[in-house]
């Protein structure tokens, strides 16, 4: 829910499993807040051995079911070309199963440098300092924790389904309402830093 509005693919293939296992989802309930790797997501509703089967068939049922109906969200594109324009790299880096993730980046033009997928919390820090990051943009508490985890500035949204109390209170230094605002905060942002302290890696 920061650079794409997976809810209303997410929704589909929720749909789509559970015809497929008999089990009706609280599918509101499961999107209201999206973020969380998909085994903790199902864990509620499947027993335990019937998990990793569900997050399999989730992911092969995905590219049918929750492409053509995601979009970008609003000032996705803005945001990354406010990137490029100072120089940046573009880094994602998600929860979400890599190929399924490279399908929305291709399927809606993404300017990405680098797609890193399955990856959750604080286990973002150690790609954030491989690819060399110095801002961390998401819309989650645990993006947050990715992002101080790695020693960078987290920068959050508002998107996701997080409260503006709760980013700061996991310790973001910026919260923004929406993408849209990202521009004109970079410009702002690196305005006030020192000569020669480098570009941004988004």
């Amino acid at each position: 829910m920061t650079l794409i509005d997976t809810v209303p693919g997410f929704r589909d293939v929720l749909r789509a499993l559970g015809s497929e296992l008999g089990v009706q989802f609280p599918i509101e309930e499961m999107t209201a807040v999206l973020g969380p790797p998909l085994d903790l997501i199902l864990q509620p509703h499947l027993a335990q051995d019937a998990i990793q089967p569900a997050v399999d068939r989730f992911r092969a049922l995905y590219p049918d079911h929750a492409i053509e109906s995601v979009a970008a969200m609003a000032g996705a594109h803005d945001a990354l070309a406010a990137v490029r324009r100072h120089g940046g790299r573009v880094v994602v880096v998600t929860g979400k199963y890599t190929p399924n993730a490279q399908l929305h980046v291709d399927h809606l033009a993404l300017d990405v440098d680098h797609l890193e997928g399955k990856v959750w919390g604080v286990g973002k820090a150690d790609v954030l300092r491989r690819e060399g990051a110095s801002i961390y943009v998401g819309d989650h508490v645990h993006d947050v924790e990715g992002a101080l985890a790695a020693g960078i500035l987290s920068v959050s949204v508002l998107t996701g389904g997080c409260t503006r109390e709760e980013l700061y209170d996991a310790g973001t230094h910026v919260v923004l309402d929406h993408l849209g605002e990202f521009p004109d905060w970079l410009d702002d942002y690196l305005g006030m830093r020192s000569p020669g302290r480098g570009s941004p890696q988004l």
